[in-house]
């Protein structure tokens, strides 16, 4: 975590190397395929309704405009560990950056509830 903390602040430091994206892929770095998996899971949880369908894309959407993807997918990857068990998975139930990793979505995610529903 600390090495990427480092890389970002060089990157950022070096004009012309964060500049190569645009502004409209840094908004949008979530894959198309990890949107709709959101949103199918959304809808099974809250109803298969038109309106659910928007609620549930609007709120990917917003949880896009928080967190990059990268660190979207790494909470998920800790959520889905937990949900595994076991001793080896024990450190992603009480370790601090998984703890983070967890709570940053949370955050967004009620955002995006606030917001979109």
């Amino acid at each position: 975590m600390k090495r990427l903390a480092v890389a970002l602040s060089f990157l950022l430091a070096v004009p012309g190397i964060v500049s190569a994206q645009s502004v409209a892929e840094q908004l949008n770095d979530y894959p198309t395929a990890a949107r709709a998996d959101y949103v199918f899971a959304c809808m099974v949880t809250n109803g298969q309704t038109r309106e659910m369908l928007d609620r549930c894309a609007c709120s990917i959407d917003e949880i896009a405009s928080i967190l990059p993807y990268e660190q979207y997918l790494e909470a998920e990857t800790v959520l889905s560990m937990r949900r595994v068990g076991g001793e080896r998975m024990s450190f992603f139930q009480s370790a601090a950056m998984a703890e983070n990793l967890v709570a940053d979505l949370r955050r967004a995610q009620a955002e995006a509830e606030i917001i979109c529903f």
